[in-house]
């Protein structure tokens, strides 16, 4: 797919960032016998990567506002437009060694997310989308959400919250009710490639709560445009603005709610 001069600026922007992590990330199997080593080299190779982001993105672009997890919030001179960044969703996984993390890039223009691209570097899957335009993986790869009807049938994924988190009971409660209704459900660890699954169709459904917006504003722009929904895990919710969402095709949407929203 032939994307805008933004959205190459972010797929080049994704890459570069996910060569400097894929090469720390083959350092990190030599650091597991101190947590607090590998941990402090986990934290340097994220802000690394996010500074790659912040040259590259602002360098072509010094106008626009700006949102990373390691920097914070940077007004730009632009203030309808804004990079929502996110350099390393899934680091517990990268920090054990774990091939199961990504580069997320969203581009926000008046409070819409119109470009998102989740990069799965050590995999080598680009999934990005553009308002409009649909969904993709790599260059030629259209993306479409599952076809299954039926929840048995269907798996979906989730983020277990650490013990500490409110919303662990609610989730604990989730599984309980949705188990006996589905063929599994799945705890990966990363929420934007969670997100980028559900549009490839890997997963029939994601939900989650207590999410910040980097970790799903282009993920969640990437499953619409393969052709989901998403909802916030309460109907009177913004997804985005809550955190708190959940997604699925059309066919089993309903029922997966449903059985999210009981109480």
């Amino acid at each position: 797919m032939q994307g805008s001069a933004n959205l190459n600026i972010m797929i080049k922007a994704a890459r570069k960032a996910g060569r400097s992590l894929v090469k720390d990330f083959r350092e990190v199997e030599n650091l597991q016998v101190s947590m607090k080593g590998a941990g402090d080299f986990v934290s340097k190779a994220d802000h690394a990567a996010e500074q790659i982001l912040r040259e590259e993105l602002l360098g072509a672009r010094p106008n626009y506002g700006w949102l990373g997890e390691e920097t914070g919030e940077t007004a730009g001179k632009d203030p309808t437009r804004r990079w929502i960044v996110d350099p390393l969703d899934g680091t517990t996984n990268f920090l054990h060694g774990l091939p199961h993390w990504a580069v997320s890039i969203a581009l926000e223009h008046k409070g819409e997310i119109v470009a998102g691209v989740v990069f799965d570097a050590a995999k080598d899957e680009m999934f990005y989308a553009e308002r409009g335009t649909g969904a993709w993986l790599n260059d030629s790869k259209r993306l479409r959400v599952s076809g299954r009807r039926r929840m048995i049938e269907a798996v979906f994924a989730t983020g277990v919250p650490f013990a500490a988190k409110r919303t662990l009971p609610a989730t604990l409660k989730d599984f309980a009710r949705l188990m006996p209704e589905c063929a599994g459900v799945r705890r990966f660890g990363s929420a934007a490639l969670d997100l980028a699954y559900v549009a490839a169709g890997r997963y029939d459904g994601y939900w989650e709560r207590e999410l910040n917006l980097w970790d799903i504003a282009a993920g969640a722009l990437i499953v619409k445009e393969a052709g989901g929904l998403i909802e916030g895990v309460r109907e009177d919710q913004d997804p985005l603005a809550s955190g708190s969402l959940l997604c699925a095709n059309n066919d089993i949407f309903s029922t997966f709610a449903k059985v999210i929203r009981e109480t």
